[in-house]
This record gives C-alpha cells, structure tokens and sequence, in this order.
C-alpha cells in the first residue's frame, strides 16, 4: 500500500491463524447471527402482539432486545465478511464508526438496565405508587435518554478523534474498539481524561445505582411475605444475570484494552468471540425462559405451530 493508503486502510490482527477454519468459523458465526435476530426478534413480536405484555417491564426488555440486535448488527456483518477475506483490513471512518456504535449500544444497554432496575424498585416496594410513577411518558422520556445520553457522549469523542494522527495501521483484535487509541502518534490527555469520564458516567454509576436498587430490593423482600420474595425472584433474576454477565465483558474490554494487557492472541480471540456471540444471544435465552409470561407465551406459540 501507498501512504495514502495506509492512512486510510486498518489492519485488524486478531484473527490468529483462521484461515483453513474460515469455511467453518463462518457457518458458526453466521448461525449465531441468524439466531441472535430471530429470538430477538420473536419475543419483540410476542411482547408487541399481546396485550397482558403491554406494561413498562416488556416495554424495557422490548428496548433492550433491540439494542443487543442493534450490537450485532454493527459488529456481524463486517466480522464475516472477513472470514472469507484473505486480509482483514477496514477503512479508518468505517472503523471509527463501528467503534463509536459499539460504544453507544454497550452504554445503552447499561442504561436500560439501570432504569429496569428502577421499574423493579418501584413495583416491589411502591407497589401502590407504581401506575403513577411509572406511566406512559415516564417510560418513553427513559427510553429516548438511554440511547441519546451515550450517543451525545460519543459525538464529543468523535470530535476529539477527528485531528489525530495516526502512526500506526495494525488493529490489536477482531472489531474497532478502544483500542484504537493505540494507532495514535501522541496520546491525547483530553481522550484520556474524557474516557474515564465516560466511563464513570454511563457505566460505573448505572452499575452502582442498579447494585443500591437490587439491595433495597432484597431488603424489602426480606422483610416481606414469601409471595412478594418469589415475585421478586421470578421478575429480578433475568435482570441481575444479564446485568453480571455484561458487565464481566465490559470489564474485560477495559483490562485487555486500556491496560494493554498482554493476552495472547488466541485468549484474546477467545474472549472477543465470547462477548459478541454469547452475549447478545444469552439477553434472547434469558427473557425468554426466565420470564414466566414472555415463556408462556413462546410455549403457545411453538405449540401452535406444531
């Protein structure tokens, strides 16, 4: 490549040695894909249909079904088309734009957990304030500053990229992440001091409202009859293991990233296969087999079909 090209073109170099896999790994990945969609998509169309389901819990699991569709849309497409590829190379601005989408829907679905955490606070220990409180705007105004908070955020990062240079053309993993500040010629202190933040803002205190939420929660609970505790359990527990499972990806995306910890390409591999196909189809399996009416509803559903 020229020089003009190497100012355009990233290298992404997280892919080990694939290639006499690629046939196979394509197959996985894009079944994975399909499912992600299709199980997404049929518990959006059974919350939607049916009108028990018309309440601001399935309004919110709605919401983030979307989001984790919206995620693999914008990492997908691009990953399997690199399968087939003999060189893994992405354009800087498409780069930059999968990276900042990434960061967006990861943050969004930080948000929305922390408001359904609120939902939940609200019904078990303000059960009587609950239609008052949460009512049909209450919910949209959430559902507008869950995905326009992060977006907002990103465009000020995306102004601060928007003079850098670059020194460097080889992307340390699969997709555009953070780690694109390590093809930077100079680190930028404002990107560094903006990024914690960021992160402060739209992950570490959602995650430490949604811990003092759950723990109210069991307090109430604790205190209460055993009906309240199982109606607790039934609607909380999809919730907090979405909630671990997320944040032990996101908390690895820091380390690895941020820290520049040396994992070795095939761990890393790993992990990043793990936090984009695991995730967003564990959100689908979740609400759709720990939630007693979203399982009731896809039980009548497949035994029509049948």
């Amino acid at each position: 490549m020229d020089d003009e090209l190497n100012v355009t073109y990233i290298t992404l170099d997280g892919f080990v040695e694939l290639h006499k896999y690629r046939y196979l790994c394509f197959v996985i990945v894009f079944t994975v894909y399909v499912v992600i969609i299709g199980s997404n998509s049929i518990i959006v169309f059974l919350i939607r249909k049916h009108q028990d389901l018309h309440k601001p819990m399935y309004v919110f699991i709605t919401a983030l079904l979307i989001n984790s569709s919206l995620y693999s849309c914008n990492i997908y497409p691009k990953l399997l088309v690199d399968f087939l590829s003999e060189k893994e190379t992405i354009i800087y601005s498409l780069c930059l734009m999968q990276g900042f989408m990434y960061y967006i829907l990861a943050s969004s679905e930080f948000l929305l957990l922390s408001v359904m955490a609120y939902d939940r606070y609200v019904s078990i220990c303000k059960p009587l304030q609950y239609p008052t409180i949460m009512r049909n705007r209450t919910v949209s105004i959430f559902l507008v500053l869950a995905w326009l908070v992060p977006a907002l955020e990103m465009t000020v990062t995306a102004v601060l990229y928007a003079n850098v240079k670059l020194c460097h053309f080889t992307l340390k993993g699969i997709f555009c992440n953070s780690s694109l500040y390590t093809l930077h010629c100079v680190h930028s202190a404002a990107l560094s001091v903006y990024g914690v933040f960021m992160l402060m803002n739209i992950a570490l205190f959602p995650m430490l409202f949604i811990l003092f939420t759950y723990t109210r929660i069991l307090i109430i609970c604790y205190r209460s009859c055993k009906r309240i505790r199982t109606k607790a359990v039934q609607t909380c527990l999809p919730h907090l293991l979405v909630l671990i499972n997320f944040s032990i990806f996101v908390t690895y995306d820091i380390v690895a990233v941020r820290l520049d910890t040396s994992f070795a390409k095939a761990v890393g591999l790993i992990m990043t296969l793990q936090m984009i196909l695991y995730h967003p189809l564990f959100n689908s399996i979740i609400y759709g087999l720990k939630m007693k009416e979203i399982s009731n509803h896809l039980k009548r559903l497949f035994f029509k079909s049948h």
